[in-house]
């Protein structure tokens, strides 16, 4: 008896891998959710003491770029008792509870598929803090990693032709089919898809390697795209479109396509006009072809949030090769 049930243990042990020794995730079901909702299943008196706090500081902070105030994820909190069934199907979330151990541990494809979960446990709400503290970058990390790819996978269902792009300016994007072509010539692209009340907009053109300097990063990327803004883009009323001047865009270090990128995120407006929405600009040091190539994403809709509208930009411009 005791051979057979370990022949039945190994034979299970196989079954859950595949050919390779990774787990297999066949049998779970479709994880839900919609684009930066998060999950956060915690004790009650743990959300609503010094652990939650750290947890909202960081995962509810403001995203960055945006005209009005958006947390980064949209919260859902749940005690661990109720974490049971259909709940266990949300995409991303974090699971923070007390145990014997300390650790932050990512898991992939938990309970369901695609999933991306971080279990932190620690002996102490103190410890608790202090863990999720040290480890908030790279449990950012994951779950923007996390859906950077379920928004490109859901594009992917309906992709725009772009082939002209591709031999003109030597870039391919994964793009929805919805965006059309708004402009399109030898040195610049203008794509748009129209919403209820405004527009969500890409553009994409080249720049001489010289024109960004290492120490002037910022009001080099502002002179740039504030000159495309006056050539390129027409507005109502003869008015000019710019990076608004009231307050300095955030820059980041980046990565698209495996090529360094100045990451510009901030707020343009139409001069002397009540229009403005957020915009989020890639300055990508293309050495072989001794360039910049400036791929940027914009959203003008004034009766709506801008914080997903923005997300689905960022994961066209960062599905980006560069031949």
């Amino acid at each position: 008896m005791k051979s057979l049930s370990l022949g039945v243990l190994f034979a299970f042990i196989l079954l859950s891998c595949n050919n390779n020794g990774k787990k297999d995730t066949s049998f779970l079901p479709k994880s839900l959710g919609n684009i930066n909702s998060l999950q956060v299943i915690i004790e009650n008196d743990l959300w609503n003491g010094d652990v939650g706090g750290v947890i909202r500081d960081f995962l509810a902070a403001p995203a960055d770029g945006l005209p009005q105030e958006e947390p980064l994820y949209s919260i859902n909190q749940m005690p661990p008792s109720t974490y049971t069934g259909f709940a266990r199907k949300n995409r991303i979330f974090l699971h923070v509870t007390l145990g014997a151990a300390e650790e932050v541990t990512i898991k992939e494809d938990p309970y369901a598929k695609p999933q991306t979960g971080v279990f932190v446990t620690a002996k102490s709400p103190q410890r608790l803090a202090e863990l999720i503290t040290e480890n908030k970058n790279k449990i950012l990390e994951a779950f923007k990693s996390s859906e950077i790819t379920e928004k490109q996978r859901r594009i992917n269902i309906s992709l725009k032709k772009l082939d002209s792009l591709q031999d003109r300016l030597g870039v391919s994007l994964k793009m929805p089919s919805a965006y059309r072509t708004a402009l399109a010539t030898d040195d610049f692209y203008w794509f748009r898809k129209d919403l209820k009340s405004g527009s969500t907009n890409v553009i994409i053109y080249e720049v001489p390697m010289g024109l960004i300097g290492k120490d002037s990063v910022v009001s080099d990327i502002i002179k740039i795209r504030d000159s495309i803004g006056a050539g390129y883009l027409p507005v109502e009323d003869e008015g000019r479109f710019i990076t608004e001047e009231a307050y300095a865009p955030y820059l980041f270090n980046s990565e698209i396509d495996g090529k360094f990128a100045y990451e510009t995120k901030g707020t343009w407006e139409v001069k002397d006009q009540y229009m403005a929405g957020p915009f989020l600009n890639y300055a990508i040091r293309d050495e072989a072809n001794d360039r910049y190539l400036i791929m940027e994403g914009f959203t003008y809709a004034p009766s709506e949030t801008k914080r997903d509208l923005q997300f689905e930009l960022e994961a066209i411009l960062r599905s980006a090769k560069i031949k």
